[in-house]
């Protein structure tokens, strides 16, 4: 994949400039080239190789190397609750973005989630664009990024254009079966993987193989091969300028060189946390960053709450092998209560895999600012794994609400330091006890054990930081994605979202690129 260098990407005349190389950025580049556009990706990380495989953020802590590797170099710091601590998230600095570490699960959300409904009141009364307006973009994300799967019993929506998955492993077909002889309604897990014979279940991690799909494969690649993309990486677009009504250019560092680049329109795609992060910087014009008359840049960060647990299938299954294959949505929406889906991890109750979620729990806790003593979890998962023995690691995935006191911020003693303030809040709590206690009931007859005793925020699903909304007072973007102050400014990754959902992010950031590429096209249309 060949770069640019700062010289051709200041002399080329580009439709569009994409900031951002992830899902949102990928795909919103591919539908941008197929309408017959021009488009520069402009990349921090490096182009990477389509056949190198690197492992989890927690692995690497150089920044030099995590850069090298398309990871963020330098580990988030969050202010929760008011504790400080710092940790290495699944935040991408490459082509692919986050994306390329994803775990390639692309569920669709319900209606409610965008929708306004009498019986399930919208937290924010409704998206500005319905599930109707989305419908032809999920199901194009579907086969763009070749989901498999099977569809939920329980949708009342027209059955997505799913491929059919892999068979099931033993392990998973026991407590499928379980679960259906108990009530419940679990359906094959929607999963972007291409060619899934040759598939090395390489989730959580880049894949070498080509069959999971991601912002990559599935966009920067076809958009570059398409003669109308090219690619600057190792690139940091350092400020946005702009007139007081549009975007005029961006600072671009590479290498100790810096150049201004210039382009008919600009789309923002770094992710929740890094776009909020480069509005808030471009300070030449505005004290409080660049588009935020209405004061919300960076505001509305929502995640969503993980609730782990592990059940035991039947029997003694001693030599049980689970993959990431079962979801179910019982557990959606209930009493009028918005939880989530419920999903496998794809992974067992082994000393690495409990290891692990033992570290995430360590950081976001009042130790993590005493790194060293992480390694502490180690003797723990050890004694874990082998109380645990064979057993599926689910997670419940539990739907956060936006409120403006959690947001990204600046972090004034490093600008590459991604950073952000959170605080449970009281509603939030008040909901996770009520989901517990579904679950509980949900599989009172499993063997089960409820691994998560304090709140888990999952913060690989950062959402909602640039919210799209009619009123400019309440909202940064309009219902177009472009913002209410930069006529040719747009954003297309997950930090339009007003509402968290109850669902992974992917599938809803990759349908909205193709229709803000579609909206971006349109435009340049009508402009003759």
């Amino acid at each position: 994949m060949k770069s640019l260098s700062l010289n051709q990407a200041k002399a080329g005349a580009w439709d569009v400039i994409v900031i951002g190389a992830g899902m949102g950025g990928g795909l919103l580049g591919r539908r941008l080239t197929e309408r017959g556009l021009s488009v520069l990706f402009v990349e921090k990380g490096p182009a990477g190789y389509p056949t190198e495989q690197v492992s989890g953020p927690q692995d690497i802590s150089a920044p030099a190397a995590r850069l090298l590797r398309g990871l963020w170099p330098k580990p988030a710091e969050a202010r929760l609750n008011g504790r400080v601590g710092r940790f290495f998230g699944h935040y991408g600095a490459g082509v692919g973005g986050s994306s390329a570490y994803y775990a390639a699960a692309l569920e669709r959300p319900e209606r409610h989630d965008l929708d306004d409904d009498p019986a399930l009141p919208h937290p924010t009364g409704g998206w500005p664009v319905g599930y109707d307006a989305f419908m032809p973009y999920f199901d194009a994300v579907t086969r763009l990024l070749h989901l498999c799967g099977t569809p939920d019993l329980l949708s009342k929506e027209p059955a997505p254009p799913l491929a059919s998955p892999v068979p099931l492993l033993e392990g998973d077909r026991v407590l499928m079966e379980e679960m259906e002889t108990h009530g419940l309604h679990p359906y094959r897990q929607h999963l972007a993987v291409r060619f899934p014979d040759r598939c090395r279940a390489c989730f959580g991690q880049k894949c070498p193989y080509g069959c999971k799909m991601d912002g990559r494969s599935a966009g920067v690649v076809p958009a570059l091969e398409s003669g109308m993309a090219a690619l600057l990486d190792r690139a940091e677009v350092r400020e946005i300028y702009d007139d007081g009504a549009r975007v005029t250019g961006l600072s671009v560092a590479r290498d100790g060189e810096m150049v201004e680049l210039t382009a008919g329109a600009y789309a923002l795609t770094a992710g929740s946390l890094g776009s909020a992060r480069l509005l808030l910087a471009s300070q030449g014009r505005h004290p409080e960053g660049c588009a935020n008359s209405s004061g919300w840049v960076g505001r509305g960060l929502m995640f969503h709450l993980n609730e782990i647990f592990v059940l035991w299938p039947r029997g003694k299954q001693t030599e049980a092998v689970f993959g990431k294959s079962i979801s179910l949505r019982d557990l959606y929406s209930r009493d009028g209560q918005r939880f989530g889906l419920v999903q496998s991890l794809g992974m067992d109750a082994s000393y690495g895999n409990i290891s692990g979620f033992l570290g995430q729990i360590y950081d976001q806790s009042p130790l993590a600012r005493f790194r060293r003593l992480r390694i502490l979890t180690r003797p723990a998962a050890l004694v874990m794994s082998r109380l645990f023995g064979r057993a599926a690691v689910f997670v419940g995935i539990m739907e956060d609400f936006p409120y403006p006191e959690n947001r990204v911020v600046l972090n004034e003693d490093d600008p590459e330091v991604l950073t952000f303030e959170y605080s449970y809040h009281p509603e939030l709590l008040t909901r996770r006890r009520a989901f517990r206690k579904a679950m509980k009931q949900a599989f009172r007859k499993h063997r089960r054990l409820m691994a998560s005793l304090h709140p888990i925020l999952n913060y690989g699903h950062p959402v909602g930081t640039l919210r799209f909304g009619v009123d400019p007072e309440t909202s940064v973007l309009r219902p177009d994605c472009r913002t209410h102050d930069l006529a040719n400014l747009y954003v297309a990754d997950g930090s339009f979202m007003p509402s968290a959902l109850g669902v992974n992010p992917s599938l809803m950031i990759a349908a909205n690129a193709l229709r803000v590429g579609d909206i971006m096209a349109d435009a340049k249309e009508a402009e003759g």
